[in-house]
């Protein structure tokens, strides 16, 4: 049982990243970014590109990788999500939609559908305590534990995340207070971008890179930016834990793959209950 509780909260991280980068750009800009998968299969791709092709070390082609997803993602916000910003909430989850399609079909022509992997040496699993540990996994747990660690300080401590919580809350006052908005969602984009990328490379290492990996994803991370409230973007990181260790329990008892069935049953009793999310609050329009 030890051992499925961890590899849940393993599997919850793995979801955590982009789930929060979804609630982040949902906060902000106030749609559904169906394109999140995509971006995730993007940015693993540039880290594989970086770091086997190239031949650079996989520390090294993570951050350049997440600063290169970083950039598309505002060059795309540019291009396609800023010239319909006054349109409606579905407006802007089709325009994703067709993002999605345009990334996934760009990456599979010049990657090809062949799975690849990142450079890195072969390991053997570390036993402590009983437990099963795999290396893959602490890097997920250090790289991951870091970045909502960096992103919780941006939000708390920062100009720019107390600008990002103004928009969020109320966009038209924000503006008459000052606030740039521009800037605010051009940031929101780029942290969106680094997170994404960085569990693109998580999920690859747990598995394989392959055009499809973040279609894989899509349902996941929405469900887990819901369960945790999507207007609350750290509460994401919860949904996600939440998700990930009810799906790994239930194979104790249950065929492995119902995990997915019970965790979406535990987000729908939660949400009967709960229906703003476990840390979210109704939104009041007037």
């Amino acid at each position: 049982m030890l051992q499925l509780i961890f590899n849940g909260l393993i599997t919850g991280l793995l979801v955590a990243l982009p789930a929060l980068a979804l609630a982040l750009t949902f906060s902000v800009l106030r749609f559904a970014n169906f394109a999140i998968g995509a971006m995730l299969t993007l940015g693993a791709y540039l880290i594989y590109a970086f770091n086997v092709v190239l031949g650079w070390p996989l520390p090294l082609a993570a951050a350049a990788g997440a600063i290169s997803a970083a950039v598309l993602a505002v060059l795309v916000d540019m291009l396609v999500y800023r010239p319909l910003r006054g349109r409606s909430g579905v407006t802007l989850l089709v325009a994703s939609m067709g993002v999605s399609f345009v990334l996934e079909n760009a990456v599979r022509f010049v990657a090809g559908s062949t799975s690849v992997g990142y450079a890195i040496a072969p390991s053997r699993p570390i036993r402590w305590a009983g437990l099963r540990v795999n290396q893959e996994q602490l890097i997920a747990a250090g790289l991951t534990l870091a970045a909502l660690l960096l992103v919780w300080a941006i939000f708390r401590f920062t100009r720019l995340g107390r600008a990002m919580r103004a928009v969020a809350d109320n966009p038209a006052l924000a503006a008459v207070r000052g606030v740039a908005r521009n800037k605010v969602v051009a940031a929101t984009w780029i942290i969106s971008g680094a997170l994404t990328a960085l569990a693109g490379m998580l999920i690859g290492l747990d598995t394989a890179i392959d055009p499809l990996m973040g279609w894989n994803y899509i349902l996941p991370v929405f469900a887990a930016a819901i369960l945790g409230g999507i207007g609350n973007p750290m509460a994401a990181v919860a949904g996600a834990l939440v998700m990930g260790v009810a799906g790994e329990v239930s194979t104790a008892w249950l065929p492995a793959h119902y995990r997915t069935v019970v965790a979406f049953a535990i987000m729908s009793i939660c949400l009967v209950v709960r229906p703003a999310g476990i840390f979210g609050t109704r939104w009041v329009t007037r």
